[in-house]
């Protein structure tokens, strides 16, 4: 078995859900192990889950800068490769610059950072580095969403006419629910709310699966919690270059709902359906023949080779999103391993970065338009 790639990461501490799912994911296939972190600006909770890890003292550091300060001074067996960035938005672009500057592969949350011009400085600096970017859109692991990337890809949807990507949550319903706070702080966030934080998801496998690039959008965002100073709901209608039409809804605060991203592709000859709470069924309705079920499991028959290559269980043994966020290490640490640079194959990258946060400023921009609307005047 190869050695493991050592990884840190910045941000996650005790309690922080999205830390310790990254640190679960990147330890399923014995690909990394994790050698330092500055988990916390608190010391305790930043002890404790260096503690947690395992991890020497001296490696568990007070703040990013002096991690990566620290990490460059050690022996070259010894010295971190691959640096985990799960901080608020604000730092991402920061933390990644200085990582790439020093030598070091970095895959960050999303989204990239707080603005498009900043990613921008980022992408240029990563392709003089030599070092790889990915970007954690963790729905892009899924087996069944490459299946259904390779179905559109292979025309067996024939041209592709209308996507309709959704994600509603319901976990900032009220002010108070504000678990992460700063997620609703524009200093920390970025202008972007549920725009970036959930939105950027279904905007990235909306064009991962159709292939399709969106070229003009039109949205309305809303704040409906009091006193909440970033969207916490988005509605968008946009079309691709390639001549499809579609939809976006993304929302915070649909009491009720869970984790609900849902995408609908329609073709002149069928359309396809996922469910992330249900990933492991791909729905076939083919314009000429009855609905058909795909299922996810390395046992069964006719599905794409990129699906199976991301499955590790027999049919009717559930995979989730640990195993959707490992698929993502798993394809990072073989570029790692065969010394590529810039994206790892994959795996999202400073594309996707770019991107997304085009998409955000596009959005904020088309809200700030009203000559998008027109007044329906009925008096009766």
């Amino acid at each position: 078995m190869a050695t493991p790639i050592r990884a840190g990461m910045v941000g996650g501490g005790q309690g922080a859900f999205i830390g310790q799912v990254h640190r679960m994911a990147a330890r399923l296939d014995g690909d990394f192990q994790w050698v330092c972190g500055a988990f916390s600006r608190d010391p305790d909770n930043n002890r404790q889950t260096g503690q947690a890890l395992a991890l020497p003292e001296a490696r568990v550091y007070p703040d990013w800068e002096t991690l990566i300060a620290q990490e460059r001074q050690q022996p070259p067996e010894a010295r971190l490769q691959l640096l985990v960035i799960a901080t608020p938005n604000h730092l991402h672009v920061p933390i990644a610059r200085a990582a790439l500057a020093a030598g070091i592969h970095v895959f960050s949350e999303k989204p990239a950072g707080v603005d498009l011009a900043e990613v921008q400085e980022l992408a240029a600096e990563l392709a003089q580095s030599k070092r790889l970017y990915g970007l954690s859109h963790t729905y892009i692991g899924y087996p069944l969403v490459w299946q259904a990337r390779e179905m559109v890809a292979s025309g067996e949807l024939g041209e592709i006419r209308k996507i309709h990507v959704e994600y509603p949550q319901s976990w900032l319903g009220n002010a108070e629910d504000d678990g992460s706070a700063w997620r609703a702080d524009p200093a920390l966030s970025g202008a972007a709310g549920c725009l970036g934080d959930i939105g950027t998801h279904a905007f990235n496998l909306a064009e991962f699966v159709s292939g399709h690039r969106v070229d003009a959008l039109c949205a309305s965002l809303a704040i409906h919690a009091p006193g909440r100073r970033v969207d916490d709901d988005v509605d968008l209608l946009f079309r691709t270059r390639q001549g499809a039409s579609g939809s976006l809804i993304a929302s915070q605060v649909c009491s009720g709902e869970e984790n609900g991203l849902k995408l609908r592709i329609y073709g002149e000859q069928g359309g396809l359906e996922w469910h992330q709470m249900e990933p492991n069924t791909l729905i076939h309705r083919p314009q000429q023949a009855p609905a058909r079920l795909l299922r996810a499991g390395i046992d069964r028959p006719g599905l794409h080779p990129a699906a199976l290559e991301r499955m590790r269980l027999p049919g009717g043994h559930p995979e989730g999103y640990f195993e959707a966020l490992a698929n993502l290490y798993r394809d990072f640490a073989a570029a790692i391993r065969c010394d590529a640079t810039g994206t790892p194959a994959g795996v999202p990258g400073i594309d996707e970065a770019l991107r997304g946060m085009a998409f955000v400023e596009t959005a904020l921009a088309s809200q700030q338009c009203d000559a998008k609307w027109s007044p329906l005047e009925l008096n009766a």
